[in-house]
Order: structure tokens, then sequence, then C-alpha cells
């Protein structure tokens, strides 16, 4: 009979993403924490409880660990495709604008001149396009 908790058994872990993994890993942590400070102060009932929690999060680093290097397959977690809200088209316009600015900055940054000067030189042509 193995010691541990029932809703972190290695087949029900294997179903988690790397998110809720990392979630339950803190979760058990935080348990082993209050476990042994009521042990500390004597108030703990249940000492077959510490093993339990110390076995559940090694169970979870394992397979944290077993991911990492290949062994384990990775589960990807299911993103449900959203339709677009209203005026999310405008703030993709927005996003790719604020991404122009940082272009723009950027490439005046390796050029040695500042986004005002490089705005004055792109008016002064089209000025001279307009004659």
């Amino acid at each position: 009979m193995a010691v541990g908790t029932k809703e972190l058994a290695p087949d029900q872990l294997d179903g988690f993403d790397r998110d809720r993994l990392v979630e339950e890993l803190r979760k058990s942590k935080e348990e082993l924490f209050n476990l042994r400070f009521q042990s500390a102060t004597g108030q703990l009932d249940n000492h077959g409880r510490l093993k339990a929690v110390k076995r559940d999060i090694a169970r979870i680093y394992t397979i944290l660990r077993e991911r990492e290097l290949g062994i384990r397959a990775d589960v990807v977690a299911e993103v449900k495709e959203a339709t677009p809200a209203k005026g999310a088209k405008k703030s993709k316009k927005k996003a790719g604008q604020d991404e122009a600015a940082q272009d723009e900055a950027a490439q005046a940054e390796t050029d040695g001149t500042t986004a005002a000067e490089e705005k004055s030189e792109k008016a002064e042509v089209s000025e001279d396009d307009a004659k």
C-alpha cells in the first residue's frame, strides 16, 4: 500500500500540466509547513500525514524532472479558443503601432539619432516630396 494522498496519485499527476503541478507543489509545501508547526507545538494528531505529504512533494518533483529530461511526456493545457471581442481589431492595430514605435526607437539607438530627430527628418523628406 502506497503512502500519499489519493488526489495526488502518480496516474492523476500525469494528467496535470506544468502549472497545475507547480500549484499542487506549492499547496503541499504549505501543508507540510503547517504540519511541522503543529508537530512542534504538540498539536499534531496524525503523524502519518507528515510522511504522506513528503512523498507527495517528492512525487511531484519526480514528474517535473522526468518531463524536463524528456522521460515522461509533457501535457499541454487545453486552451479554449475564444471569439474575438469587440474592439479586438483595434487593440491588435494598436499593438502593431507600439511594435513599430519600438522598432524605430531601436533603429534610432543604433544610428545614434533620437526619435525626435528621426521624425523631423521624415517630415523634411515628405515636404521635399510634396514640392
